[in-house]
């Protein structure tokens, strides 16, 4: 089994809980109403979207980040 890293945006709901999104990977978005529970619904969305990609021979997205510097 292959392991993978992405990086994951917690992003808090007005509502309460986090949705949480994956830049290398359009599209896969989770949520939850503790960080814990986003967490492991975020890996679970990634997972199926890793054997979607796979299923379809299509290739697995790297991670592209660049880290800028920003005076203010």
């Amino acid at each position: 089994m292959k392991m993978y890293e992405f990086t994951v945006n917690f992003i808090p709901a007005e509502e309460g809980g986090y949705t949480v999104t994956v830049p290398a990977l359009p599209g896969c978005i989770s949520e939850g109403d503790t960080l814990e529970e986003a967490k492991v619904n975020i890996k679970e969305a990634i997972q199926g979207y890793i054997e979607a990609l796979q299923m379809d021979g299509l290739p697995i997205p790297a991670e592209k980040l660049e880290r800028l510097k920003v005076a203010v």
